[in-house]
This record gives structure tokens, C-alpha cells and sequence, in this order.
């Protein structure tokens, strides 16, 4: 449930920005690939990488998790 829901907010905050995964992706230098897993709640995402989704989102841990607590 918890990999659904961090996926669901990344793609949430991406779209935001008007961003494809590929464009973002390739802006913190991840693979497009590894990106869409994540997104789709399939990858269990290390905190490192989720650093990096984090701060190429623009948004702090803090806000990230706040509204992950309402989806």
C-alpha cells in the first residue's frame, strides 16, 4: 500500500510541474524506466533515490509525507 501511495504523490507533484517522466527523470538523472516503476507502486524505492524524486519535485519530506497521509 505504502509503494502505491508515494507512487501516486511523485506522479501527482510531476504532473504538477508539467513534466514527463522522461523530462524528469532525466533531470535528477534516473532512469525513465526505474522512475515509471516507482511511480506505478512496483519498486520498493531507496531512501536515496526518493531523495532525489524529492528534491527534483521541489517539494521538502515534510510536505511530501503531509499529503501522503490524505490520499
Amino acid at each position: 500500500m505504502i509503494k502505491e501511495l508515494v507512487g501516486q504523490r511523485i506522479k501527482q507533484l510531476r504532473q504538477k510541474l508539467d513534466l514527463s517522466q522522461e523530462k524528469f527523470a532525466l533531470s535528477i538523472n534516473m532512469d525513465r524506466t526505474y522512475l515509471a516503476s516507482v511511480e506505478a507502486g512496483k519498486r520498493n524505492v531507496s531512501i536515496v533515490n526518493l531523495e532525489k524524486i524529492v528534491n527534483g519535485l521541489q517539494v521538502s519530506f515534510e510536505n511530501f509525507f503531509r499529503a501522503i497521509k490524505r490520499l
